[in-house]
């Protein structure tokens, strides 16, 4: 299998991967996208005798226009464009979640301050605002006053990218001081943890402790309803337990899982190789069944 790594910095989640692909004896091209130029029609050259493409860009705006040009250029890449294009943006994700009948929190969206202050005063405080684009719980604010919304709305409404005008605003969950990171390859788990921390953010970035988790039929079942929702691949699933039954809030497309590897006694990136070995392979018949 020849498989393309796009990138822009190896972090040690490529390096796991990377390392498991050469030690089954496996072809592998590291394309920094940085220097890479993107003809309509034509690939460039660095893209040539590949199987699969594995889309580990850290920019959203680059992983999404690149697996843009993969899919018009015929080239297998995980992710999709579409997957991409969806779990890129918190608003379509909620909205495929939304649509595919999977329980996640309640959402609004507004483009202007007075909206927004709106639906701040009808959920109540807390609530939580976020950046339509963004990863790693960054700009993520949990508004707990009117003084605090006004503020918050009114220093977002002068950041110069559009995306800060998509006010995102979704209800506070009470979740028990953690929450679950599952990944996922076409919706079949391959390992899960849970994110504890005393801060109501808890994601691995911000210095959450990290343990592995067993996942229950009903959380299994959700993950694969959450996978199909966005289209399938390799994704990171977030979900909150909700008392008996669990919310799922985000659908990750470019996801980390080093602290997964470290949590877990499954091997991950083995199991993702497994897949990706598979993925080449269907792609492969496919192409020869086109011939």
């Amino acid at each position: 299998m020849h498989v393309g790594l796009l990138y822009s910095r190896i972090r040690r989640d490529e390096k796991l991967l990377l390392n498991e692909l050469r030690d089954r004896g496996h072809e592998v091209t590291k394309i920094d996208v940085r220097k890479e130029q993107f003809d309509l029609t034509e690939p460039p050259e660095s893209f040539d005798g590949l199987d699969v493409v594995v889309d580990r860009c850290l920019a959203t705006s680059r992983s999404i226009y690149i697996t843009r040009f993969l899919k018009s250029y015929g080239i297998p890449v995980v992710n999709s464009h579409e997957t991409a294009d969806i779990c890129a943006d918190k608003a379509k994700n909620s909205l495929a979640l939304a649509d595919a009948g999977v329980p996640t929190p309640n959402t609004k969206v507004a483009f202007t301050v007075d909206s927004a202050m709106d639906i701040v005063e009808e959920f109540g405080y807390p609530c939580v605002l976020k950046p339509v684009v963004g990863s790693w719980g960054r700009l993520m604010a949990k508004i707990d006053s009117e003084s605090a919304a006004e503020a918050i709305l009114e220093h977002k409404s002068t950041l110069g990218n559009y995306e800060h005008k998509v006010f995102y605003i979704q209800e506070f969950v009470e979740k028990p001081g953690r929450d679950i990171r599952v990944l996922a390859t076409d919706g079949e788990p391959v390992a899960a943890m849970v994110r504890s921390s005393d801060h109501w953010l808890t994601n691995a970035a911000k210095g959450a402790s990290v343990d592995e988790f067993e996942l229950d039929d009903r959380a299994k079942e959700l993950v694969k309803q959450a996978s199909d929702a966005v289209g399938g691949g390799l994704l990171g699933v977030d979900l909150m337990e909700t008392g008996d039954d669990y919310t799922v809030h985000e659908v990750n497309h470019t996801v980390e899982f080093k602290a997964l590897n470290d949590a877990v006694e499954a091997d991950v990136p083995a199991t993702v190789v497994d897949w990706l070995e598979a993925k080449a392979d269907g792609a492969q018949s496919l192409a020869e069944v086109s011939a």
